[in-house]
């Protein structure tokens, strides 16, 4: 049964899931940011949950909530149980990734080239709907190689929607299989707002979020004239301070912009917590190194927690010193 409308409303703004990138110490920083955007992890593969380290895989901070678990893989059943351990976790969604065009990723026989098989992807969804309560999503591209007519992608949004997917998120470029590298694929292939923009005329029941290319929360704002959200990428991250805006601008929350420094203040204990279990301070300031982009003193900020938080004796303390050069 398809969500009412107003449903779609915790997808309004999303921070994309990115490989190497939105680990769970990023996804702490940034919900101090925005208390409304909805987190993503990393792409978690069904063959790791199933036989890896499946609690350090799913393991993250409540706070971190409201945050979605995306899954790669293209076998049912595999799915379907990947999905039920995420949701008994607490997650708050399951994302399935059907954009990925990378080779190791299209070689395991998931991603974006999944795009072409849209009856197993249909089923992929039946299964991991009925394993679970919360909602199943879809991360996808609005084409693939010669498969990028809208014709195509209609019939794929269609099937998969019939099999119970409500919410989709679409990122607005397609994606060459062959030949083209996944950087490459995240800026040669031209965008094409306009199709996503025309996929939700015509599923007006479905929840349609854009992705590609938005840089900024006034960007933002102008696509959900016409979609339920939006989901940024590489910008959320590179200058995360934008988040800050989120709230206010998106969700009409009156939660005053948190400064800078407020926000250090309340990750610094975070970051001792976490320190004092064994986890190096680098692999969690470098989530920070942007957060006085286009400021004075931006670059002696990033040189200082740079140089500083690889040491082995390195302690939150060095956040403190970096904060005194801007």
């Amino acid at each position: 049964m398809l969500m009412a409308l107003y449903d779609y409303a915790p997808w309004r703004f999303c921070v994309a899931p990115m490989m190497d990138w939105t680990d769970r110490h990023c996804r702490y920083f940034h919900r101090l940011l925005s208390r409304h955007a909805r987190l993503y992890t990393e792409m978690v593969t069904s063959s790791a949950l199933l036989h890896g380290r499946w609690q350090r895989l799913l393991h993250f901070d409540p706070a971190e909530q409201p945050v979605a678990l995306q899954l790669g893989g293209s076998e049912p059943q595999a799915l379907a149980h990947c999905a039920r351990m995420g949701a008994d976790y607490g997650y708050a969604e399951i994302n399935l990734n059907v954009g990925c065009p990378s080779d190791r990723v299209r070689t395991g026989r998931f991603g974006a080239c999944l795009m072409a098989e849209p009856e197993r992807v249909a089923a992929c969804i039946s299964a991991m709907r009925a394993a679970v309560h919360i909602p199943v999503t879809v991360k996808t591209r609005i084409g693939i190689d010669q498969r990028d007519s809208y014709t195509e992608l209609v019939d794929f949004i269609g099937q998969v929607a019939e099999a119970g997917c409500d919410v989709f998120i679409v990122h607005a470029r397609k994606a060459w299989l062959q030949g083209l590298s996944p950087k490459q694929n995240r800026e040669i292939p031209p965008l094409d707002y306009a199709r996503v923009y025309r996929l939700k005329r015509d599923f007006p029941q479905l929840g349609i979020v854009i992705n590609g290319g938005i840089s900024d929360v006034q960007q933002a704002s102008e696509h959900l004239r016409q979609v339920d959200g939006v989901m940024l990428g590489r910008a959320a991250y590179q200058q995360p301070y934008l988040l800050a805006e989120v709230d206010q601008r998106l969700f009409g929350s009156s939660r005053p912009i948190p400064q800078r420094q407020e926000v250090l203040a309340e990750l610094i204990p975070y970051l001792q917590r976490q320190s004092d279990q064994g986890v190096a301070l680098k692999c969690m300031t470098r989530h920070i190194l942007g957060l006085y982009q286009g400021q004075s003193g931006a670059r002696r900020w990033r040189r200082h927690l740079s140089e500083h938080a690889h040491r082995p004796e390195a302690s939150p303390s060095i956040v403190l010193e970096a904060i005194s050069w801007v």
